[in-house]
């Protein structure tokens, strides 16, 4: 049988040592996940336009984690100093393809900074920094709790998972629709999930790919993504 097709955006790199110029990345352990869940990991091109036309041939999207969105996106005008490596045209294209995919039902998973591109799709807000030291979620590892019955609960099989983050902002706002379905001890939110939505869906505010492979739980979540994208729909 073949393997779904699992679209996901590349990430801008200004150099690669192996390549020498700049570059498009994804991150091996992101891939390696989605390939040993049963997926056809494909790195694709963010560009300008026929968002929709391109990702019509995938069976599932997974929006990886990436720098900052501009703060514009999402209706603030003045950028706090601490946000990074805003770049126009991969905004414009995540927001895109995770507008197509909701509408579409094409099974998604944004991870990290795709949980905000969602967020941001659907109207909603962020809170630019966290506070910096000691407040932000950079490489820390912490106890994420899942609400009973979610799609997050249903696909780890836990109501409660160790959570490898990196990331220092975080949702303000929630999007329409959008329900908050995992939260950290400080009460980050760290899931999001769209109730009655047209596909599979899920979001999660840390990256699993970091612990998959010696964690099943997180595994569990791009098993969930690659079932759904092989379904009909």
């Amino acid at each position: 049988m073949s393997r779904p097709l699992i679209a996901i955006p590349a990430r801008f790199a200004a150099t690669t040592s192996a390549l020498r110029y700049a570059a498009e990345v994804n991150a091996r352990a992101l891939v390696e996940a989605v390939w040993r869940a049963g997926g056809e990991p494909a790195t694709i091109h963010p560009a300008e336009n026929g968002t929709a036309g391109r990702l019509a041939r995938f069976d599932g999207l997974l929006l990886p984690g990436g720098g900052d969105l501009a703060p514009h996106r999402y209706g603030v005008t003045d950028a706090h100093d601490s946000v990074y490596d805003v770049d126009d045209l991969q905004d414009s294209f995540d927001l895109a393809a995770a507008e197509y995919a909701l509408v579409a039902g094409l099974p998604l998973l944004a991870i990290c900074r795709g949980l905000q591109v969602v967020n941001t799709a659907l109207g909603g807000t962020l809170h630019q920094d966290m506070g910096g030291p000691g407040r932000e979620h950079r490489h820390v590892r912490h106890p994420v709790a899942l609400a009973a019955g979610s799609v997050l609960a249903r696909a780890t099989g836990t109501d409660k998972v160790e959570a490898s983050c990196y990331h220092h902002q975080h949702v303000d706002r929630l999007g329409e629709g959008l329900t908050v379905t995992a939260r950290a001890a400080d009460g980050t939110v760290e899931g999001l999930e769209l109730p009655g939505g047209a596909g599979w869906f899920a979001a999660v505010q840390w990256h699993p790919e970091d612990t998959a492979a010696e964690d099943p739980s997180q595994q569990r979540l791009f098993e969930a993504l690659v079932q759904a994208a092989g379904a009909p729909r």
